[in-house]
């Protein structure tokens, strides 16, 4: 039975090499793979985002100050 437990004991970790350096190393790497947007595109969606922004907050204003009319005409307190 002793043989049995030991083994099934689990092995303690090894500890990785490299550490902040290797890491820095990789992350270097993998931002060359990046294909980033010129700068027409990056342009054309932030003021894509920019109009979508005013709509819903023009859609939400609409909203809330009709809601609030409605209500105050159905409370009578006009």
């Amino acid at each position: 039975m002793a043989e049995k437990s030991s083994k099934t004991a689990k092995k303690a970790p090894e500890k990785k090499k490299g550490g902040i350096r290797k890491w820095f190393k990789e992350l270097r790497a993998e931002l060359k793979k990046v294909v980033w947007p010129s700068k027409k595109t990056v342009i054309n969606n932030t003021g894509i985002v920019i109009s979508a922004m005013l709509f819903c907050g023009a859609l939400i204003w609409v909203m809330d100050f009709g809601l609030a009319t409605l209500l105050t005409f159905i409370l009578g307190k006009a």
